[in-house]
């Protein structure tokens, strides 16, 4: 057995691999649980007991070699073949050209932030993660609201509350809280709603929110910031109309519609032939809001509006899955 082992040994301190079927024939005949190590230790259970400690000690010898052997045979074949592949590669030929693009939620909100910073809008970010007061309290959300529910918000710690926010209104709060009037901003940013993902909905999306306080600001003020946004936005001839609704944030509040510019409000698929799409919601900031954040509701006055990135990119580009902007699938993405 002496004689076998110690041949062995020789075989494999001279063994080669040049391709990987001799890597693979080196492990078939040394390591596999059918090689010949795995042979002498079933021969090594008949050796005599004077001489096991020998052959153990011989056996172990010959199991550590062809293991350091085939890591080496491994590392030594790898080497070769990236030698190969880089004496194949001709570094005079051009670069590819499918290179990376802006993602078309980025385009937009990039567009958002220009028409709006041309109107004297300043951008402004917040938390993410936020507490009670400044996402619902101070925001004039009653306390038996539907939005405080674990429902339709994504509560991370409850007693004192601490949540994904459910509208960048928290980044209005904070600068109010934190300045003094006048405020004129606009704050981007992603959001998160406990919602069932579909075609048209999502939890989480990007949301623009803009806020403008100051003294004597009207609803005439609002119309014509948001009217002008319509303009850049969607193209020249787009109409706007305000239609009544309600949020707890303001009053008198109003949805924000535009007029459908695919079919020029002939009616469409895109307007469900009403020639008409909506894009937000907007309002005259409540005075209860203003107050929350220490000014004085009777001296300054404000409006605030809201969309969703997701849904000016969508009747932007006619795309109709919102699952797609967070897919990462490049034959969407190539597109744009």
């Amino acid at each position: 057995m002496k004689d076998k082992i110690e041949a062995y040994l020789s075989e494999i301190s001279t063994a080669t691999a040049n391709t990987n079927e001799d890597l693979e024939k080196f492990r078939l005949r040394f390591i596999s649980r059918k090689g010949v190590l795995a042979g002498l230790f079933d021969e090594f259970k008949s050796v005599p007991n004077e001489q096991k400690r020998e052959m153990g000690s011989l056996l172990n010898v010959l199991k550590q070699n062809a293991q350091t052997k085939f890591k080496e045979l491994v590392d030594a074949l790898e080497a070769q073949n990236a030698n190969d592949q880089a004496a194949d590669i001709d570094v005079t030929l051009p670069s590819r050209e499918d290179v990376g693009s802006m993602h078309p939620l980025s385009q937009v909100k990039n567009r958002i932030i220009q028409i709006f910073e041309r109107q004297g809008f300043n951008v402004a970010e917040g938390p993410e993660i936020e507490d009670d007061f400044h996402n619902f309290t101070a925001l004039n959300f009653p306390e038996n609201h539907p939005a405080r529910e674990m429902q339709d918000t994504y509560f991370i710690e409850k007693n004192p509350d601490t949540l994904l926010r459910t509208h960048t209104s928290n980044v209005q709060i904070r600068l109010m809280e934190h300045g003094q009037p006048p405020f004129r901003s606009i704050m981007p940013g992603r959001v998160y709603r406990n919602e069932a993902i579909s075609a048209r909905a999502h939890c989480f999306f990007n949301q623009v929110e803009g806020l403008y306080v100051d003294k004597n600001v009207s609803f005439k003020d609002l119309k014509q910031t948001l009217y002008h946004f319509a303009q850049e936005m969607f193209g020249k001839g787009t109409q706007i109309r305000f239609r009544p609704s309600y949020f707890p944030f303001t009053e008198p509040s109003a949805e924000i519609d535009i007029s459908c510019f695919i079919c020029g409000g002939n009616g469409c698929k895109i307007c469900k032939n009403t020639g008409w799409v909506e894009i937000g919601g907007s309002g005259m900031v409540d005075p209860n809001v203003l107050e929350a954040c220490g000014i004085d509701s009777k001296e300054y006055s404000g409006f605030a509006f809201g969309m969703g990135i997701e849904r000016i990119t969508m009747l932007k580009y006619q795309i109709d899955d919102i699952r797609l902007f967070s897919e990462n699938d490049l034959r969407f993405l190539k597109q744009f």
